[in-house]
């Protein structure tokens, strides 16, 4: 599969080839918030190569270690945040779908890169169109979120143009919109910011390193102009902070989250992190997640909850968690302008 571009489009897809259909993907959820759906769904998860990157065997035996009690808790977490509308980060990301059909009168389906609605059923509901806009709702790129993502839409695709949105993390739209909308959510009594991210391991980022000598070998590789960059998500992450951080005028900093195993990951740990803010004499810290476009498990339970009382229990009063961008309409209105975008501001992918 190659990369290339190709002509123009007008707004909304109506293109000289035919009609556009727009596919919003997001990574999935369980079907239900019990031990046996959640043990389905990180089963598949887990056995993808681009998240346990380790021969098969290796992965299936880890997997199964961790299928014995980890579903089990991950199942209560998930009924703690569970709704009248099932999954959050479903009905969320269907709401957003929803949305972007409104404002642009394009065909659009929602589809999960784990769990439900499946990819082929989701490309099937798009009907006859002509060419696909792949957003996949990551703003920043990772080879466990939007290659995954890119490669099984791309295998269920035949005779059919596929445009990725790119990652967006230093869009100017998105960095307008949600620097906003953090403003508008960040309480008076915020006395620090904490951007806290989805954690990887490090291995992770020099694997996406096309160079092999640039990612994690210095302190300063991050603000150190490489073409590492296109696929380095911790520089990613740094570079949407940044942007942020200069248009609030508050002390903040940057953490990561969800470590799921043994080995080296991106550092600081928010749970370290927001315990020595606590200890340094912080009361009262709010929690933005930039790197999910909408709320899910962990960012309601993980950072709402867990995080909450683990900064409370070190000290702290306080932990306020700014939403995600959810449904915003502002945001809403800048998705639907990048469906209806021109050709070129996509990545073509090549399906022969």
């Amino acid at each position: 599969m190659t990369l290339e571009k190709s002509a123009d489009t007008n707004l909304y897809g109506n293109t000289d080839q035919g009609r556009r259909g727009i596919l919003v993907v997001n990574l999935g959820s369980p079907e239900a918030p019990t031990t046996a759906a959640v043990r389905r769904y990180l089963n598949e998860f887990l056995m993808d190569p681009h998240v346990l990157a380790m021969p098969w065997v290796l992965r299936r035996l880890l997997v199964s270690a961790i299928m014995v009690n980890r579903p089990r808790r991950t199942a209560r977490a998930y009924q703690r945040i569970w709704n009248e509308t099932g999954s959050p980060l479903v009905s969320l990301t269907s709401s957003v779908a929803d949305g972007i059909r409104q404002q642009t009168g394009l065909p659009v389906a929602v589809a999960m890169r784990y769990g439900t609605p499946q990819v082929d059923a989701a490309i099937r509901t798009l009907g006859d169109v002509d060419e696909i806009v792949l957003m996949a709702l990551y703003p920043q790129h990772a080879d466990s979120t939007r290659t995954t993502t890119i490669k099984r839409v791309a295998r269920e695709l035949s005779g059919k143009r596929l445009l990725v949105l790119p990652p967006y993390y230093n869009n100017p739209d998105f960095l307008s919109v949600f620097g906003a909308h953090v403003k508008k959510h960040l309480p008076a009594s915020a006395e620090h910011l904490l951007f806290s991210y989805h954690g990887l391991p490090e291995h992770h980022i020099t694997n996406a390193d096309p160079t092999g000598s640039h990612c994690l070998r210095t302190e300063s590789c991050c603000v150190t102009h490489s073409i590492a960059h296109d696929t380095c998500y911790r520089h990613q992450c740094f570079s949407t902070t940044r942007a942020i951080g200069s248009l609030i005028d508050i002390d903040h900093s940057q953490s990561f989250q969800s470590r799921l195993r043994p080995g080296r990951w991106l550092q600081p740990s928010s749970s370290q992190h927001a315990t020595t803010l606590a200890q340094q004499g912080v009361r009262h810290l709010a929690v933005v997640c930039p790197a999910f476009a909408v709320d899910n498990l962990e960012t309601l339970e993980e950072v709402g909850q867990q995080l909450s009382l683990t900064f409370r229990k070190a000290g702290g009063k306080e932990l306020i968690l700014i939403p995600a961008l959810n449904d915003e309409p502002e945001w809403i209105q800048v998705l639907s302008k990048w469906a209806g975008g021109a050709i070129d501001s996509f990545r073509e992918l090549s399906l022969q």
